[in-house]
């Protein structure tokens, strides 16, 4: 029997890629009735006609069916080749090999993490690396690891660096079934090469065609290696088009020649890319090179594509526009630096062109370039062009010169390459410009606290480097405020708002405007600043005109409905310490101020007899929505100051809550109804403005009319009674008093009212303040059980300062928590966690206690997120079930294990967090929404703005820190 050749069909040959000189395989022994049959065996019968079809399936049921041991040999042989380039393991010294399909090792993982490459496995790296898909592998037709020469140029296309390593073929080895001609069974050890074997003589003349067939194949799939240098510049042929180095107008060292020219071409660089492997080229030419030879670099042969080039760095750039060049006109030896070499050979080329019109003097002075004439003269000169200009304007684009002779100007530098001018002429015809938009700058300005000055500085220099107008000049800026600023906006009243002027275009006014004649008696030291209430809202709900029509659409409400709108109001003050006194001009007021300010929480609007929500404030506590409304530097104590300032603000407020806003928002007059709420006070704060006595009053509560002594016994069973009209009557009671009692029983009839409430709140709690107030309750409770208060409950003051030094120092050392003088809500935050009762409990001997505590703790946890929450319901709904048990619990271990400090009394905050929290979310909905929080981050903003922008006279001061403080809450910048 004669084993026939393999004829490999050009589409399907064996492998693919190797440069195999011969074809005839050995042959086995061969009967004569078999050699008329030697056939042609296709890997792909479906792509060859009936005949061979038949004749290849005869052939391979008689003549060439493969036994197992044949394919075992073949599988073995596979495991010592790599699967990428076929190579012998054994030519590697170390005989290192890598697996293809496992993860990558130590080394490799270390590399991509440090580039934040994501690829983990070796088959994402060859895909990458080598276009090759190994996930589709079979251990019978492909190898199954990778040799470590091929590791190292997976390593060096991440690492960026110069590759020197050899990598043998043009393309990766194609593996294909085992066959009688198989290339891995009859290869050397040193990879898949095929053996030289002499042919028998019987069949040589029977192989002599086929033979030639293949060699014809072969030339047509394996090209010979083009790695001539001359053959490379016939590819690139680019001497017209590239400076050769010999114009260099320097004689510059044969090295730094080298480096600065095109290693394909050799000419001088033209728009230079640089290679992973560091090399530099022309990009004209090594795209060229890559198209015609292949995806590799032509200096070593590192694997190389079209989307790996890059421009050099910008030093090198510098250097090489620098060098001087010699201009190649006869009779002109100018040296020019390189970049403005092309704009130098067509000023040549631009001077032939005109060589053929001289203008005719007649006499008097050299004509003059057209840049060097005054304006006058330049007109004249172009009065003939302007006219043909106009006239073709008129004609074909509508009398537009300007657009025409932009476009002229546009297409003249692009003719000359200046490509950069161009496209910022073409932005700035856009609309777009490379300018910034005013309301950009000023927004920048703002968020990065610059005073005038400092802002100014930054323009000009900006300005002077560029020669360009980046950022706007401060006047723009000042314009762009205007329409940000309550009192640009027109709108109306109706009804018109009583006691308040119709005026609409009214900015910053003094806060004691129209009340010093009225109070003679009491001089007010103060300075306050501050809008008018209503032109505030509108200023507020123009900068909100997105959001408003972006929630009609999301409601499918048309963009033209008119309402009315309901907008409901959060209203916050708050009175700050320790505010330095600036030195300037002025009155001397005291180092405290006060904020009013309000944040716009919702806006509904009636639909199908109901009312749908189309905007709600998604971080009701953040210093980005809550806008500053009056700025005093006053004392929150200072009850006639406080009532003199705030007055006609709450009298405007009053005006409004009985009248609607017209306001014309996207061309259409829109009402709006407005819903006060003033939740953002604390205690302190609340106590004055309701005319309730100080926080240590025996009436205990600022929502009931409880005492301390009946809040103690009673910790939970409580509902809210106080509001804002009684108040007012048992103010009239205290004053007046009708039925003639004793002090006791008249304070005992009005409950502590003892002055007149001049703000209405809502009866809430302040979140922030709850918290600040139980941690503070919290941190005695862990000074007494440190120093074992239940067993002796007569103590000095000596014993508790050493109870609070030790649990400072502990808390210190394990929770990192510095000692204060005042609780503030960033250490109440980290106070109120059960790592620091775990801390605490081991200052604490008895076991006993520690379960108390850690019990205290845990029920206190389970509460707080009730309270804190914005949306308790959707956040925590389970712990708002269970927080009539929880605080039912808590009351428990206080009244048991810790009596020794709540017998016969409660703190404030521990009795508002026990008795009416659940009526208040039943009510509201929420508690942590509603707190003051985001006026208490603005005070932050106050001291930084007052600190950094406002100008220096103390007249001036708070009026700059209100305008700028509005504009940080501008949603519009």
């Amino acid at each position: 029997k004669v084993r026939p050749l393999e004829k490999p069909h050009p589409e399907h040959s064996h492998v693919a890629n190797n440069d195999k000189g011969k074809v005839a395989d050995t042959l086995d022994k061969a009967s004569e009735e078999q050699e008329e049959a030697v056939g042609l065996r296709s890997q792909d019968p479906f792509q060859m006609d009936t005949a061979l079809n038949n004749s290849m399936e005869r052939i391979d049921k008689d003549t060439f069916h493969m036994n197992q041991r044949e394919n075992e040999a073949h599988q073995a042989r596979l495991q010592h080749l790599c699967r990428i380039c076929g190579s012998s393991f054994k030519t590697d010294l170390y005989k290192r090999s890598h697996p293809v399909h496992g993860p990558v090792d130590n080394v490799m993982q270390a590399l991509l993490r440090k580039k934040e490459k994501r690829a983990t496995s070796w088959p994402d790296l060859l895909a990458k690396v080598f276009k090759i898909d190994v996930r589709g592998d079979i251990d019978t037709i492909h190898p199954t690891n990778f040799c470590h020469n091929c590791w190292n140029v997976i390593q060096r296309k991440f690492s960026n660096v110069p590759c020197d390593v050899y990598f043998p073929r043009k393309d990766p080895v194609e593996w294909h079934p085992h066959s009688s001609s198989c290339d891995v069974c009859g290869t050397s050890s040193h990879g898949v090469k095929r053996k030289k074997q002499a042919l028998n003589p019987q069949v040589c003349k029977k192989l002599r065609i086929t033979a030639r067939r293949a060699r014809q194949i072969r030339q047509v799939r394996n090209p010979k290696r083009v790695n001539s240098k001359s053959l490379m510049k016939k590819i690139v042929n680019c001497k017209k088009i590239h400076l050769s180095t010999k114009s260099f107008a320097v004689d510059y060292p044969a090295d730094f020649v080298k480096s600065v020219s095109c290693q394909i071409c050799e000419h001088i660089l033209a728009d230079p890319v640089k290679t992973t492997c560091k090399h530099l080229f022309c990009r004209v030419c090594i795209l060229k090179c890559l198209k015609v030879m292949g995806s590799y670099c032509p200096c070593c042969r590192y694997p190389c594509f079209p989307t790996d080039l890059v421009s050099p760095v910008k030093s090198f750039l510098s250097i090489l526009n620098n060098l001087a060049v010699r201009c190649p006109v006869k009779d002109c030896d100018e040296e020019i630096p390189l970049e403005k070499y092309c704009h130098h050979l067509s000023s040549h080329k631009d001077a032939k062109d005109k060589e053929g019109y001289v203008h005719i003097n007649k006499g008097g002075r050299p004509r003059l370039h057209l840049l060097s004439l005054t304006r006058r003269a330049q007109k004249h000169r172009l009065r003939e062009l302007k006219l043909q200009v106009k006239a073709f304007a008129e004609k074909e684009e509508g009398g537009d010169v300007k657009s025409v002779c932009l476009t002229l100007f546009l297409l003249a530098l692009r003719a000359r390459n200046e490509h950069k001018q161009a496209d910022e002429l073409e932005a700035m015809m856009q609309g777009k410009g490379t300018g910034l938009h005013p309301a950009v700058c000023l927004a920048i300005r703002v968020n990065t606290f610059l005073s005038c000055s400092q802002y100014h500085k930054m323009y000009r220099t900006v300005k002077a480097i560029t020669g360009r107008q980046i950022f706007q000049p401060l006047h723009a800026l000042r314009t762009a405020e205007k329409a940000l600023l309550p009192g640009y906006h027109p709108f109306e009243w109706q009804p018109p708002l009583k006691n308040v002027s119709s005026n609409t275009e009214v900015g910053i006014i003094d806060g004691l405007s129209g009340l010093q004649r009225l109070v003679d008696e009491y001089p007010v030291d103060t300075i306050a600043k501050r809008f008018r209430y209503d032109a505030a809202l509108a200023s507020a709900l123009m900068d909100m005109e997105e959001d408003i029509f972006e929630g009609l659409k999301a409601q499918d409400l048309d963009d033209y409905e008119k309402g009315p709108f309901t907008v409901v109001i959060k209203e916050s003050c708050d009175g700050m310490g320790d505010v330095s006194e600036k030195h300037g001009c002025g009155p001397v007021v005291p180092e405290k101020a006060v904020r009013f300010s309000f944040t716009v929480m919702s806006i509904t609007v009636a639909h199908d007899k109901g009312s749908v929500k189309i905007f709600e404030e998604n971080k009701p506590n953040s210093e980005l929505c809550c806008k500053p409304l009056c700025l005093m530097l006053a004392d929150e104590s200072d009850h006639e100051t406080l009532t003199a300032i705030l007055s006609p603000v709450i009298a405007e407020r009053e005006a409004m809550k009985s009248s609607e806003l017209i306001l014309d928002m996207g061309g259409i007059p829109r009402a709006f109804k407005f819903v006060f709420r003033g939740t953002g006070y604390d205690e302190k704060l609340v106590r004055e403005v309701e005319g309730l006595e100080a926080s240590g009053s025996t009436y205990i509560c600022t929502l009931c009319d409880a005492t301390r002594l009946e809040a103690s016994q009673n910790l939970i069973l409580h509902s809210i009674t106080r509001n804002h009209a009684e108040n007012l009557e048992r103010y009239e009671t205290w004053r007046s008093n009708p039925y003639h009692e004793t002090v006791d029983e008249l304070r005992d009839r009005v409950k502590g009212v003892s002055s007149k409430p001049f703000i209405e709140t809502v009866p809430s709690i302040d979140a922030l303040h709850c918290d600040i107030g139980n941690a503070t309750e919290f941190y005695r409770i862990f000074q007494f059980e440190i120093g074992e208060a239940y067993k002796n409950h007569d103590t000095s003051k000596e014993e508790r300062k050493r109870w609070q030094s030790t649990l400072d120092k502990h808390l210190r050392k394990k929770m990192n928590l510095k000692p204060i003088t005042r609780m503030n809500g960033n250490f109440a935050r980290k106070l109120m966690t059960r790592e620091t009762v775990e801390a605490v409990c081991e200052l604490i001997k008895c076991e006993e206690r520690h379960e108390a505590l850690r019990e205290l703790m845990d029920l206190y946890l389970k509460m707080k997120p009730v309270w804190r929450s914005s949306c308790p319901t959707k956040e925590c709904p389970e712990l708002v079930c269970q927080y009539s048990f929880n605080s039912q619990r808590f009351a428990e271990l206080l009244s048991t294990k810790f009596s020794y400090r709540y017998e016969g009394k409660i703190t404030n905050y521990f009795h508002k967090t026990l008795a009416h929290v659940p009526e208040i979310i039943e009510r509201d909905g929420s508690i942590g929404a509603w707190a003051s929080e985001g006026n208490e981050s603005g005070n932050k903003l106050f001291r930084r703005f007052r600190k950094m922008n406002a100008r220096q006279s103390k007249c001036y001061e708070m009026e700059d820190v209100l305008k700028h403080h509005w504009l940080y809450t501008s949603k519009h910048l």
